[in-house]
């Protein structure tokens, strides 16, 4: 009799930890995972990242995804060229906007990552250790302990954080992000606006600094 009443508590006990666990807010493996139900776009107005000067007389607007192998060539081979020539000279102001493809599971989990190292100052720094670093979207598993690494190498309080990932509260910035890319005929990434319209030439930083140099030219 004894051994049936230490069961029973045994069951109980196991039952309360699962209404527990199901009632806990998710670990961001499950609100990121391939598949998660996507959730409503925010209304904040929020409009990215930006690197340059607002009085900067062109200004472009990128719409990246964290996984495309052609966004990480991008950012580590055109990117460092074009922040000395155009952006570190005033002629460029650079916007960053979230644009995660359907195809790749994790995309909008390191979008998220990128939006807790901004809440540290650290977007650009997290933007640049995501795709420097890309082997971790090849992989097909799970980066959350690779994003980690990141956050922990450039310096991020990794208390903040991980609460920052596990509430998910810029996934709505992120879908907002991709609609309205969408809505502007985004189908691919990198995507690029110059002043307000689509860039159809080079991507190479030669191309961007043709580009933009003709703009500033035909305002004088």
């Amino acid at each position: 009799m004894k051994r049936f009443y230490v069961l029973l508590a045994a069951v109980a006990v196991a039952g309360a930890l699962a209404l527990w666990y199901a009632a806990s807010p998710k670990p961001r493996a499950d609100r990121f995972a391939p598949g998660a139900a996507v959730p409503p776009p925010a209304t904040d107005g929020f409009r990215g990242f930006t690197l340059g000067s607002d009085t900067a007389p062109v200004e472009v607007t990128e719409y990246s995804d964290f996984e495309c192998p052609y966004c990480a060539q991008f950012a580590a081979v055109q990117m460092p060229v074009i922040k000395q020539q155009l952006i570190a000279t005033g002629k460029v102001r650079w916007r960053y906007r979230d644009f995660p493809l359907p195809g790749h599971p994790y995309a909008r989990m390191a979008s998220h990552a990128a939006h807790c190292a901004a809440e540290q100052q650290r977007f650009w720094e997290m933007h640049d250790q995501l795709f420097f670093n890309h082997s971790w979207a090849q992989t097909g598993r799970d980066p959350t302990r690779r994003f980690r690494q990141f956050a922990e190498r450039i310096g991020l309080d990794l208390g903040a954080y991980e609460e920052c990932m596990t509430s998910g509260r810029h996934a709505g910035r992120i879908e907002a992000s991709r609609l309205e890319g969408e809505r502007l005929g985004v189908n691919g990434t990198p995507t690029f606006f110059i002043n307000g319209r689509p860039y159809q030439g080079s991507r190479s930083s030669d191309g961007f600094k043709a580009a933009a140099e003709s703009l500033i030219a035909a305002k004088r």
